[in-house]
């Protein structure tokens, strides 16, 4: 009789006939680039691993710069030191700055076994969490960010992030990272997994993630107040104008999402109810009380990281934003033909805030294929920042020559530039196929064993 333990741990007690690999950025010369460069416009392959396996573990940290002027250091020698010359401008070495979107115009994309559309597609950043491109250090079971406190809430700061969701694949996992940016970005990633002999079971579901926005949302009364005796007395039953986190077909179980709001009005985002459809009811079978209720808050929304359920980012750190989450890891949400989870965006769907959530959920394949908004309407809100005024002045000669002979320099400096960043995306395309030929050649051996 066999006794299997009830504890999520319990596996660390028993063998398991599998080989443990990984993919990686780590400079394949030996030397110590451990990132690579992704062109803009670029799409690069991280992993294409044969099953059957699992995907384990995912860790990433990247970066994003503008340059606005040159640097007084050579290109050549700057390339081979750090990835990121952390130098504040007002030093007057480097003159740069870090791109605030790149985190919504860079796309993650994963595809199962011989399906021909990815069942992950979402900004880089919302995937692990980062919402408004702003990333908050927090930790759950499923995912974590860590970001320096000059980072955090700033939009495209550095963050390193962790993903521990499981990924099966019977025949093949492919990941691939898409620059729609017109900006280069650096990426140093582990995408650890497992491969094993036997083909997966039957039951076996596979991961899926899907990023969603309404920017706005179509309220019908954004300028009453939340919590008003105008908005709370309008039912709402059947879930009409809900925003819509997930629509789903097939067989499986919803395991959650991370929520972003940019909230417009002097009040409060909140109050609205989520409600679950379950294989097409006309009427929802689970609804809620309240976003901050789903979100495991209460009395609005606390600074809390707990392992299913917190905020990322707290309007308090960020007037105007918020970042939560709610992971279904114990509680998942089964489906045998189809999901729609929803939430009204206020009582009743008064209010016309800008959201964006990316759904976590397990299903069979084939999936339906889903696609994902173009680049410039992903790009969050920013407050707008005001230039300097162009002096009216007349131009003095003496500062014509200084001005030619600064733009003489940035041309320059350019064009040594262009010519190290070439090397590193030319290392990227062929490190990108070393990670492809080291698994197929692990796998080939584990095969053989």
């Amino acid at each position: 009789m066999s006794i299997d333990s009830i504890n999520f741990l319990g596996n660390l007690t028993k063998t398991k006939h599998a080989r443990s690999a990984r993919a990686s950025s780590w400079d394949q010369t030996g030397r110590d680039q451990d990132y690579w460069m992704i062109p803009a416009g670029e799409t690069v392959i991280l992993a294409d691993i044969e099953g059957p396996g699992c995907i384990t573990h995912m860790w990433m940290t990247s970066f994003c710069r503008r340059m606005l002027g040159p640097s007084i250091m050579i290109p050549r020698q700057v390339s081979k030191v750090a990835s990121v010359l952390e130098i504040h401008n007002a030093l007057g070495v480097s003159y740069e700055v870090t791109d605030p979107a790149w985190y919504r115009k860079v796309l993650i994309k994963m595809t199962w076994d011989d399906q021909a559309h990815p069942s992950v597609l979402t900004p880089l950043g919302d995937f692990f969490c980062i919402g408004h491109s702003m990333p908050g250090t927090f930790s759950s079971l499923p995912f974590t960010v860590s970001a320096k406190p000059g980072e955090e809430y700033k939009f495209g700061g550095v963050s390193s992030v962790n993903c521990y969701l499981p990924m099966p694949f019977n025949k093949k996992a492919k990941i691939e990272i898409i620059n729609e940016n017109d900006v280069p970005f650096g990426l140093f990633f582990y995408i650890d997994y497992e491969m094993y002999k036997q083909s997966l079971s039957e039951e076996t579901v596979y991961f899926h993630a899907q990023w969603h926005r309404e920017n706005p949302c179509d309220g019908w009364a954004p300028e009453i107040q939340v919590n008003s005796p105008e908005v709370n007395s309008v039912p709402n039953i059947e879930g009409k104008g809900n925003y819509v986190i997930l629509e789903a077909e097939g067989q499986g179980h919803y395991i959650g999402c991370n929520h972003s709001v940019a909230h417009f009005e002097e009040s409060w985002w909140g109050e609205g109810d989520d409600m679950f459809f379950i294989d097409g009811e006309p009427i929802p079978s689970i609804v809620g009380t309240g976003g901050e209720d789903y979100f495991g808050h209460a009395w609005g929304m606390q600074k809390v990281s707990f392992p299913f359920c917190g905020s990322i980012v707290h309007e308090n750190d960020a007037p105007g934003y918020q970042v939560s989450y709610r992971f279904h890891v114990l509680d998942p949400v089964y489906f045998s033909k189809s999901i729609r989870v929803t939430m009204e965006h206020g009582h009743a769907n008064h209010l016309a805030d800008d959201w964006s959530t990316t759904a976590y959920w397990y299903q069979t394949l084939p999936s339906k294929p889903f696609g994902i908004l173009p680049v410039e309407q992903r790009i969050q809100r920013m407050p707008e920042r005001q230039k300097p005024p162009v002096p009216n002045v007349k131009e003095r000669e003496d500062f014509k020559d200084l001005h030619n002979v600064y733009l003489e320099r940035f041309d320059t400096y350019q064009a040594e530039l262009s010519k190290e960043m070439e090397v590193k995306f030319n290392n990227t395309r062929k490190f990108s196929q070393g990670n492809i030929d080291l698994s197929q050649k692990l796998r080939q051996q584990f095969d053989k064993e």
